[in-house]
């Protein structure tokens, strides 16, 4: 089962190492009075002379008939020809719709969705908005430097990884703070404690499949490398990152022959309230090159108190106590560690579709909006609740979670093609929207994509294979210089998924022909 998720869009098992510290992990939207057109270039003509209100020259009739005629026959090409397929082209100056297939019909967006996400929380914070981790203690440090507990407040933020940590380690260093004689205290209370939607089914221990939480580091996810032995028979080498004592190693994994059968699973088992238990199972052979597998924690909270136990000693800070579970009431408020701004928390995991990111700031919108611990229904009530008020939500459209996810979700291409126009038209957020969007053939999920449209197109991928799902919405730079706008959402296409993506680049790259 493949998601577009954590990283990427096609999920990639040992495709090279990636540092946990890095934030910018590969691991880690109805336009009013628009009706559906037919997909024939004849109605795509007569709908868009009828919402220009005058017949266009000569030169932008041919062009706006070429184009429908383009993108037409790329609609119906290849592995798209018995899929589900809804697309719409309007001009960004002036929304004049350009091409119309299905465009008010509500499919599955997959990671489409988090246009929407992406659009309510910087309308809801400001591209400004910092989250607090608020550390506690149970007095100054003193001249000794000591506190009995330290107790880490989470205040949602979705995007603490290890250097995060280690600057919030570094500045209690600095405020004085030597040694921890008692435990690390993690209250995550700010977000309810259902860390996976229920909607998704049985959660893997994939790195798409992290848990939400309020307290967290890395994205809920870790990696772990494995290397051969130097010799047959060998165990395999085993080595996890970040290296804290939370996430225990059990390795079975054998080193094989050059002819050995190669066969390798790494698995996480969950343990919620304890420790995690990576397993390594299988074969690898004599010579292999290093493998890296990206896996979720099974508790946020734990793991993020091991990943801060880490980055105190490394400063220069000792703990004597363990890590564990507790209330942050201590009288002593040590530091208050605001994050990184929203405008880069949304450039994340816009670029690199990062769910976790996506689903931390639903529940923040819970928190937001009725001053409660996080939770989805109500961040997805405040969700829909925006996306009304702008006049965005089209008939037909369901909202289920943040990420894209679920396969129950349904939005239409008018809607994100609207959100996107509207969203990057508006001066408070625009900028940041536009700006969170992948690249063609140069960054995010379209690195290794939309080669044909190298730097003419920004747009949000979309995959979820088990769903036979692929969309695609973004801006590209048409072939008469205007700006367009434009999503396509492809359902139940055939065969694989990479031939289903290739086939919405190429539809993508007549818009810049």
């Amino acid at each position: 089962m493949e998601f577009d998720a954590w990283g990427w869009d096609a999920p990639q098992s040992g495709s090279g190492r990636l540092p946990i510290a890095d934030v910018s992990y590969r691991m880690a939207a109805a336009s009013a009075g628009v009706a559906a057109a037919s997909t024939g270039v004849a109605a795509a003509w007569v709908l868009l002379v009828a919402v220009l209100g005058v017949v266009p020259g000569v030169s932008s009739a041919q062009q706006a008939s070429d184009l429908a005629t383009r993108l037409d026959r790329a609609s119906t090409r290849g592995v798209l020809r018995q899929a589900r397929v809804g697309a719409l082209v309007v001009r960004e100056r002036d929304g004049a719709v350009l091409y119309a297939r299905n465009a008010n019909v509500a499919l599955i967006p997959a990671s489409n969705m988090k246009i929407l996400t992406a659009l309510t929380a910087l309308e809801v914070f400001g591209p400004a908005h910092r989250f607090e981790t608020i550390i506690q203690a149970n007095t100054r440090p003193g001249l000794r430097g000591e506190v009995t507990d330290l107790a880490v407040l989470g205040g949602g933020d979705p995007v603490l990884n290890s250097e995060d940590w280690w600057r919030l380690a570094a500045d209690l260093h600095r405020g004085g703070l030597r040694r921890v004689q008692g435990d690390i205290l993690v209250d995550d209370s700010a977000f309810d404690a259902v860390f996976w939607h229920p909607d998704w089914g049985s959660v893997s221990s994939r790195a798409y499949h992290a848990p939400v939480g309020a307290l967290t580091a890395n994205y809920g996810a870790f990696f772990v490398a494995v290397r051969p032995g130097a010799r047959s028979g060998d165990p395999v080498r085993v080595s996890v990152d970040p290296p804290v004592p939370y996430l225990q190693v059990s390795n079975l994994a054998v080193t094989g022959t050059q002819r050995a059968q190669r066969s390798l699973s790494v698995h996480r088992a969950q343990k919620r309230g304890a420790n995690d238990v990576v397993s390594v199972r299988g074969t690898v052979r004599v010579g292999d090159a290093e493998d890296v597998f990206p896996r979720s924690v099974s508790d946020p909270a734990l793991y993020a108190g091991a990943v801060l136990k880490l980055q105190l000693e490394a400063v220069g800070i000792a703990v004597e106590g363990k890590v564990r579970r507790g209330q942050a009431s201590l009288p002593v408020e040590l530091l208050v560690f605001k994050g990184r701004p929203l405008s880069e928390i949304v450039r994340l995991f816009m670029k690199y579709s990062n769910n976790s990111i996506a689903e931390g700031l639903v529940k923040s919108l819970a928190v937001h909006s009725t001053g409660g611990a996080g939770n989805w229904p109500d961040g997805l009530a405040e969700m829909q609740r925006r996306l009304r008020a702008r006049g965005l939500w089209s008939e037909g459209m369901v909202v289920v979670d943040g990420s894209g996810l679920s396969p129950h979700a349904r939005v239409t291409p008018a809607s994100l093609v609207e959100a996107l126009r509207e969203g990057g038209r508006e001066f408070r957020l625009g900028p940041e929207l536009v700006a969170s969007l992948p690249i063609a053939a140069r960054d995010g999920t379209l690195e290794k994509r939309t080669r044909r449209s190298q730097g003419k197109v920004r747009a949000k991928t979309g995959l979820l294979s088990d769903q036979r799902v692929t969309a695609l919405s973004g801006f590209a730079e048409l072939a008469d210089g205007e700006l367009g706008v434009f999503s396509i959402l492809v359902n139940r296409y055939a065969g694989g998924a990479s031939g289903a993506m290739s086939a919405v680049d190429a539809w993508v790259a007549e818009l810049a022909h």
